[in-house]
Order: structure tokens, then sequence, then C-alpha cells
């Protein structure tokens, strides 16, 4: 199907693939003049097609007026398959977290204010998990969130405060200040908890997972029943398979997008 453009030998397809090209690691926001020069197309094209992909979701609108990658798009990019995703990178460590604790396993990115987990493994002894559907929880009241949270950029922790920590339970962290000092406490361990934080019931033990370039791209945790939990006691066995994950990555010099914000994929049972 042919566009109306003044290049009418390209089809609406092209064109939206000429959008989404536009964006590069250098050029990750773009406004509605940058994207029309860059794609070729007339400023009422470029911006009938990327208010369309708005509504989709391959695109949103950036707090400065432009836009930027959306959500969608990560959410199918994380369902490719290969030696390079995300999941298919760690998956052997939390196959041994798993075989070591035979807990509710989890691996989680940082998407802006959220967590996003991107793989688990269900435990034999039935901890609730709190994540269902897609697995965007808070930063701020999780283990990975917190963990993710304690390495992000200074400006996302202001951010996140400055837009008010939401209470989930009794024990949530929802002052700054509280809030700082436990991220600053995971800087300095290397481990982070979520006592019954977001659902009464739950606990969890965190650590950060960093690429060849020392920047924490993920986080693997485990989640257990409250009543049961010691999570001292699992602390090191997170935190042993983080190290571990790490130096795999830094051995193959393997570094993970920054900027990707892929969504929920869940495995299925241990392999044997």
């Amino acid at each position: 199907m042919a566009g109306n453009s003044a290049d009418p030998g390209r089809s609406v397809t092209s064109k939206v693939v000429s959008l989404l090209d536009a964006f590069l690691p250098s050029s990750q926001e773009l406004s509605l003049g940058e994207l029309s020069e860059r794609t070729r197309l007339p400023p009422s094209t470029t911006y009938r097609l990327a208010m369309q992909l708005v509504e989709w979701g391959g695109l949103e609108r950036a707090p400065g007026g432009g836009f930027r990658i959306g959500r969608r798009l990560w959410e199918i990019g994380v369902l490719a398959t290969g030696e390079g995703t995300v999941p298919a990178v760690i998956s052997p460590f939390l196959q041994d977290l798993y075989e070591a604790t035979h807990e509710n396993v989890q691996l989680a990115v940082r998407n802006g204010r959220q967590a996003l987990y991107i793989d688990k493994i269900a435990g034999s002894r039935t901890a609730p998990v709190t994540a269902r559907g897609v697995g965007r929880l808070p930063l701020h009241a999780t283990g990975v969130g917190k963990v993710l949270l304690a390495h992000a950029p200074t400006e996302i922790v202001d951010e996140l405060i400055a837009a008010g920590l939401r209470r989930y339970t009794e024990h949530t962290i929802v002052g700054g200040g509280p809030l700082r000092r436990a991220l600053a406490e995971i800087r300095r361990t290397g481990i982070g908890f979520a006592r019954e934080e977001l659902a009464l019931g739950s606990v969890s033990v965190a650590a950060p997972v960093f690429d060849a370039g020392g920047t924490a791209v993920a986080a693997i945790a485990l989640s257990l029943r409250s009543a049961r939990a010691n999570l001292g006691q699992f602390a090191p066995a997170v935190r042993a398979v983080s190290l571990s994950a790490s130096r795999d990555l830094r051995r193959r010099s393997f570094t993970l997008p920054v900027v990707a914000r892929p969504e929920l994929s869940v495995s299925g049972p241990p392999r044997p």
C-alpha cells in the first residue's frame, strides 16, 4: 500500500520502519522536525504515523514534546531468541540458583521508574509471586527494584522520590532519606532485601549483574514466603550467582544495551 507523501513509491510499512530506524543509541529522543528530516517524510505524514505508533505503544511522547522508542517494541523484542538476549545469557545462572534453593528465581532489568521481570523459574515450594502478566513492578518496594535503583543514575532516584513513593504495605519505604540510605547499603554490600514491602507474606533477596563495561544491567533475586524465610541464609547464594554471571559477561566482553527495556519472558520448568 503506497503512501500519500511526495514519494509515492514508498509503502506505509517502509515509512513506519524508517521512523523507527531514525532512533540511534546517540539519538534516543527526536523532535518531529528531526524525525521528518531523517525519514525524508513530510511533517504531516511524520506526525500522523508517529501518533499512530504512540497509540500502539511503539513510540512514546517524551517530556520535552519529542518522541522516543516505546515499551511495546521491547515487549516484542524480548521474544527473540539467541545467544545475545538477556535471558539467554544469564539463564544458566538462574538454573544454578534454582537447583541450590528450589525457591522462586527471578531476573529483572530497569525500565525508567519500574523494574521489569524478564525471566523467572517457579520454585517447587510455591512461594507467592507478586508478578502477574507483564512484569512491571515498583523499584522502591522490591528486592530487584532496589538493587537496580541503587546502581541507576542519581537523577532517576531523585525523580522517583520527587514523584512520591507509593505505600503498598506498612513495611514499604516511603521516605526519600530512608530509601537513599537503603540504596547506599546495597552498593556497599552488593545485596538488596525487600521484607513484605510490596505484599504481605512475601520477601526477597537480590543482587546485581554487571556487564563488561561495569554497568548493572540486571538483578537476580529469590522470592520466598516470609513465614519461613531467613534472607541472610540465602543472601550468599544469590550474591555468588550474580558474581558468576557478571564474571561470565566480562569474560566474553559482553555489553548489554543500557537503554534496552525488555519485557516479561517466563521460562518453563528447569531443564534437566
